[in-house]
């Protein structure tokens, strides 16, 4: 087969039809950011419009914006937005708190659903705050009440049993790349009469979701990776409709209560999704969420999806061509079809490489014990960054750059 040439790669991008979109974002000259798995870049269109709110809404209407701008169903309104990304139909999606507030608000109610069973089935492999947020359920209710249990993920549908309230997996690995059959999985555990709650903070916007098609329980997911929400932006849950008037959730802020504004002393839940609503919400990073999700729907996600896979068998290709001989090892299914939009590649001195690349303006990360992990986001990526990012790591490794000891002290962050 012959090598992938310089020209081939330029013809790729020249027939890009989602070219158009790398200029919607912030991005430096010369930088190759490859770690929008981790947090995507600054849509342009969002400056303007947090300073709208900041200025006009925030800073002249004050109070008044709750109605005058509707910022008290923004929680509703950026959920209606998302619904599509995930394949939801309305009324099962709302944007709120933290990744990790939500999965102990579904994962509470889910074992009040399924009474009479205490395991939530995982894998270790699973992104730990999902691990960490079961764990604390666990030492809060008690072992009768609540039990974490660790499989491999290829042995998850053999391992539930009549103990598993909940299956809690994450669609597409945070370390290798790694996609589960959402629909299969789903089936086997509602056929063993358990709950399946899928993490999509590696799905939503990276790839075609289908929550209502795969008939999911329950879902959580993150906004600031590839929805480019800006860092520690919104997250959001889906609740099935079927499931919302069965439980209360255990964190019954008065956003939830079917009529917040009557003051009343006793909790009266909402009747729809709106019930896993907790607190106020952050209006700033709402705004921006909800900016970045009007960009979002201008977007053909099938054809994110085809250039996304294009752009990582690129990315592999090139590595294991030009940078033959450097101890890299592929960490990803080499198929497009059981992975997200990133690549992983092992290797002893990850870290020290991760961050020799870094300095060469080729941004992606480091995942322990041994992986760089790149993430591949077809709005603003182009088919000539990843070859660029090949050749830098190919003069880092040819002329052992990454051993300089500046490279080898550890950051707070990897």
């Amino acid at each position: 087969m012959p090598a992938i040439s310089r020209d081939d790669v330029q013809a790729m991008d020249r027939s890009d039809d989602l070219a158009g979109y790398r200029a919607k974002f912030e991005l430096a000259e010369g930088l190759i950011y490859l770690d929008g798995n981790s947090l995507g870049p600054l849509p342009i269109a969002t400056i303007a419009r947090l300073r709208q709110g900041v200025e006009v809404e925030w800073g002249q209407d004050l109070i008044t914006s709750w109605n005058k701008h509707g910022w008290m169903h923004l929680p509703q309104r950026l959920g209606e937005k998302i619904a599509p990304l995930i394949g939801a139909a309305p009324g099962q999606v709302v944007a709120c708190d933290s990744t990790s507030v939500n999965l102990f608000k579904l994962l509470a109610a889910g074992l009040k659903m399924r009474p009479g069973r205490r395991v939530i089935l995982s894998d270790p492999g699973n992104f730990p705050t999902d691990l960490y947020m079961v764990q604390g359920l666990a030492e809060m209710l008690g072992p009768d009440k609540c039990e974490l249990r660790l499989v491999n993920e290829d042995e998850i549908v053999d391992a539930i049993d009549e103990d598993t309230a909940i299956v809690m997996l994450t669609h597409v690995n945070f370390r290798s790349g790694r996609k589960h059959d959402m629909k299969a999985v789903t089936k086997v555990a509602q056929e063993k009469g358990a709950l399946m709650l899928w993490d999509l903070a590696h799905s939503a916007g990276a790839l075609p979701v289908e929550l209502d098609d795969c008939n999911v329980d329950l879902a959580v997911g993150c906004s600031y990776k590839y929805l480019n929400s800006g860092p520690g932006g919104p997250a959001f849950l889906y609740v099935a409709k079927r499931h919302q008037d069965q439980v209360v959730q255990p964190l019954s802020g008065w956003h939830g209560h079917a009529s917040p504004f009557e003051f009343d002393t006793k909790y009266e839940p909402s009747g729809t999704v709106d019930r896993y609503l907790c607190g106020t919400p952050s209006v700033l990073a709402m705004l921006a969420l909800e900016e970045s999700l009007d960009l979002w729907a201008t977007v053909d996600m099938a054809k994110v999806r085809e250039k996304s896979i294009k752009l990582c068998d690129l990315f592999i290709s090139l590595v294991e061509e030009r940078c033959a001989g450097h101890g890299f090892e592929l960490a990803s299914p080499r198929n497009g079809d059981e992975r997200g939009s990133q690549v992983s590649f092992a290797h002893d001195e990850g870290y020290a490489i991760m961050q020799s690349l870094i300095a060469d303006k080729v941004i992606g990360d480091f995942r322990a014990p041994n992986l760089i992990r790149f993430g591949f986001t077809p709005l603003y990526t182009s088919y000539m960054d990843v070859w660029d990012a090949v050749e830098r790591l190919r003069v880092i490794m040819e002329e052992g750059r990454h051993k300089a000891a500046e490279f080898q002290v550890r950051a707070a962050v990897t």
